[in-house]
């Protein structure tokens, strides 16, 4: 079989660059040649070059022992095709000489293929050896750094002194996967680039995937002409994503020369599994480096690698630590501290700085306390802003993402982290952080233009790298990952204080009320038995003031409601119930006895009973005329003076309805949201019913429930209208 050439032969500018196949380009770089073998040992294809630099005669399907390849080559084949399904198996590497010249030749495996580079070594080995002690001297002292910061500086000052690079950068990508240079060594006649960013345009994605894959790049000669490999018709392209003479994109070729580069080398920082940076190293004439050496300076990278990680480790476990210890602090003040906006307010500063906000708001029930340099107003708007029922962390780290109304007023204040620690109360705990005003230093442009370039009309890199200044507005520093950790940890036992708290207070709560009901009622029996002594023995006022025996009497009477009503919700807070007895009860017999008690006890006040249907439902008849008295005493307290108070009756074939109706002003929208519930203000604060807690339409409620029946507010023809509905007795 005839082999051919292998090249894909696609067309590429910026338009398809982020689709391009760079890991099977069918080329290498002239330096070095390739043969590559199936899982058999038998030969699949080989580079162009081959013949001459490696003095082989190749041919399809030809046999690995057929070849007159050195031992070392030999071997290293051999082992590596043994290793093929090993994943965990490296490439292999023998230094050899054929005829006159050095190669280091590099074996692995992929995809059921195993491939031997023959790169040529321009330096001798002694030299190499120099260069490798070199690079493992540096080791010690990048190890020894304690930031960041100092152990990128001392890396590429160390990789320029063993490779001899004119430019040696180091990149930290950031989450956009954008790239600083955060520091440089570099020739003195060269222009700095550090402190520039690049988009993240510059390395697209499956670029940023080989990086990962293969952490080391060398390219000798920027003018090289690319190798084609040659293999059998329709086979698969070879991948050669651990390659190391795989030829380049012609677009990064041009993106090189437009920085006059001529030669590069790069190294991966990769820390568990991500791109974190990259050591590039640029010369400005053809430059190669030999493979040991390369591979010093890779573990030089690895250990940069796990030096960072032990770096942001230590700072990560000294803010976790920091973190608990406020969050201890916090725990122990809220357990003690009935106001939790007091307790979060004690340790504002520390919560402040472990997260790195310059500003906290905390809220509940409607009260905001801030501290820091935020104006009240603002931050009412804040927590306004903020949803109802939010149980998780609410993040904004740009005003971009806050409501369009509130944006014009944030000023500064665009970064958010919030802590929703009782939702039920609409309690929040608000971090915030100051807008990061951030002059990015571009490296060029970094738009894509379009011109003629080398491989004619089409977009094409930029040429100019000189800083082009962006000043970025609008956005907060990014909350980091280990400070949302810390935040929902804090969130988490907030909530569980609050819960804790509140259990201590509704069974404390609970308990007192069941003890005043019960040691208050003896007493009041009494009060009110001598207040009957009193008006019967002729004690009292006169003038048509009433006597001192009513008063007590109305006094007393007026307690003992008030006390039942807190049994009563002490019966269903407790999960007891009220205790309903059910039997058969004439619903028209009970309302004409209620009503003339009612008429008896205001006789000022008109009261119109109509009954037009019988009504038998199964009852209570003592909880059932608890309800009735409530919704007629809220219809003579809430109507309009001298206006009659209404009660209908009507029943069909399942049910029965009383209506109790009063002429007034509707209900405000507001207050029908919240009419049944416990302790209302519109009850608490009722100049007509100053001595109401609110509880009673709550307990009436819960009374119709127990007798499976239903109680509703509707406002028609300019009367409030109460109906209770009961299924009817079946026979």
């Amino acid at each position: 079989m005839q082999a051919v050439i292998m090249e894909h032969g696609q067309r590429v500018d910026l338009s398809s660059c982020a689709d391009e196949p760079i890991h099977i380009p069918g080329s290498i770089q002239p330096h070095g040649a390739i043969l590559f073998f199936s899982e058999d040992a038998r030969l699949a294809g080989w580079s162009e070059n081959a013949p001459a630099m490696l003095g082989v005669t190749p041919q399809l399907g030809l046999s690995l022992d057929a070849l007159a390849l050195p031992v070392a080559a030999f071997d290293a084949i051999t082992d590596c095709i043994d290793a093929l399904h090993d994943d965990d198996a490296g490439p292999i590497v023998a230094g050899l000489s054929i005829g006159a010249a050095e190669y280091d030749c590099v074996v692995h495996a992929a995809h059921g293929r195993v491939t031997a580079e023959f790169e040529l070594r321009e330096a001798s080995t002694e030299e190499v050896s120099q260069f490798a002690v070199k690079a493992h001297s540096s080791i010690d002292r990048l190890r020894r750094q304690k930031t960041i910061e100092g152990l990128l500086s001392v890396a590429v000052a160390q990789v320029r002194d063993f490779t001899g690079f004119d430019r040696v950068m180091a990149y930290r990508f950031r989450a956009d996967d954008s790239g600083d240079v955060v520091a440089e060594s570099r020739r003195d006649d060269l222009v700095p680039y550090i402190g520039q960013r690049y988009p993240a345009g510059d390395i697209p994605a499956q670029a940023r995937r080989l990086y990962t894959l293969n952490t080391l790049r060398m390219i000798g000669d920027m003018d090289y002409t690319a190798v084609p490999l040659c293999g059998a018709p329709g086979a698969l392209p070879l991948d050669m994503s651990f390659a190391v003479l795989r030829s380049v994109s012609p677009v990064h070729i041009e993106y090189l020369k437009n920085m006059h580069v001529m030669a590069s080398m790069s190294v991966s920082i990769v820390i568990n599994g991500r791109l974190w940076g990259l050591i590039a190293c640029h010369h400005m004439s053809k430059k190669l480096v030999p493979y040991a050496v390369r591979l010093a300076a890779d573990v030089l990278a690895q250990v940069m690698a796990s030096t960072i990680l032990s770096i942001e480790a230590r700072a990560d476990a000294t803010l976790a630590e920091q973190s608990a210890r406020v969050r201890t602090s916090i725990v122990e003040s809220l357990l003690l501290d009935d106001d939790p906006i007091d307790a979060l307010g004690e340790h504002s500063k520390s919560l402040m700085a472990a997260a790195g906000a310059q500003a906290m708001i905390v809220a509940q029930h409607g009260k905001v306390v801030v501290h820091g340099e935020l104006a009240p107003e603002l931050a009412k708007a804040v927590i306004a802003s903020l949803p109802d029922n939010q149980h998780d962390l609410l993040v904004r780290e740009g005003k971009h993402e806050w409501p369009e109304a509130l944006q014009e007023q944030l000023g500064k204040w665009v970064g958010m982290l919030a802590l929703p620690f009782d939702p039920m109360g609409q309690g929040w705990c608000v971090l915030l952080r100051v807008e990061q005003i951030e002059t990015v230093a571009w490296g060029g442009r970094p738009e894509k233009i379009a011109i003629f370039g080398p491989l004619g009309e089409r977009l094409t890199p930029r040429g100019s790298f000189d800083a082009w200044h962006e000043t970025v507005r609008g956005c907060a520093h990014p909350w980091e990952p280990t400070v949302l950790g810390n935040a929902r940890l804090t969130l988490a036992e907030l909530v569980r204080a609050m819960n804790s708290h509140r259990s201590q207070t509704e069974a404390t709560r609970a308990q007192l009320l069941a003890m005043l009901g019960h040691d208050l009622r003896d007493p009041l029996h009494s009060i009110n038995m001598a207040g009957m002594v009193l008006e019967r023995t002729g004690n009292g006022g006169g003038n048509g003031q009433p006597t001192l025996g009513k008063r007590i009497q109305s006094s007393t009477n007026r307690m003992q409601r008030m006390i039942s009503q807190v049994l009563d919700m002490s019966r269903i807070d407790s999960g007891m119930g009220l205790g309903v007895s059910l039997i058969p009860v004439d619903l028209k017999e009970l309302l004409i006895d209620l009503m003339d008690e009612a008429r008896m006890a205001y006789p000022s006040i008109p009261l119109d009973l109509i009954c037009d249907d019988e009504a038998t439902v199964k009852a209570d008849s003592g909880r059932l005329g608890q309800v009735l008295s409530n919704l007629m005493s809220n219809a003579r307290h809430h109507g309009e003076p001298g206006t009659p108070v209404t009660v209908c009756l009507r029943a069909n074939e399942r049910d029965a309805s009383v209506e109790v109706a009063n002429a007034g002003q509707a209900i405000p929208p507001e207050t029908v949201a919240t009419l049944f519930n416990p302790f209302k203000r519109a009850s608490m604060n009722n100049p007509r019913n100053r001595t109401g807690m609110g509880l009673g339409l709550y307990i009436a409620q819960q009374i119709v429930r127990e007798h499976q029946g239903e109680l509703a507010y509707r406002y028609a023809d300019g009367r409030v209208i109460f109906t209770l509905r009961l299924p009817l007795l079946t026979k």
